[in-house]
């Protein structure tokens, strides 16, 4: 999953190391950029880590003139992700899952 992802973002925790809060993105560069597992360990919630990682990805240089960027989140997430301009999209989207 990793060799195959464009931008990877983190933060680790000062003194064990140990990866407290994780995204990353896929993306062309120009048209899309899609966020996927913006994730903080659960005794690190709270504590600003989310937004960082969001800001930092808005921000990035290397993103700064994507046309669009995309997530899917969970519905209580909305409201996080709604602080960013994300928005529940007007089209249908399709999704295929394979439990194979």
């Amino acid at each position: 999953m990793l060799r195959h992802t464009d931008l990877v973002f983190g933060f680790a925790e000062e003194g064990s190391g140990k990866l407290i809060a994780f995204a990353r993105v896929l993306t062309d560069r120009v048209y899309r950029a899609f966020i996927f597992d913006v994730i903080v360990a659960p005794a690190h919630r709270g504590e600003g880590l989310g937004a960082a990682l969001v800001e930092h990805i808005l921000s990035h240089p290397v993103l700064a003139k994507v046309e669009s960027f995309q997530l899917t989140c969970k519905p209580d997430m909305m409201p996080f992700y709604g602080k960013y301009g994300f928005r529940r999209p007007e089209q249908v989207f399709m999704a295929r899952s394979s439990t194979s």
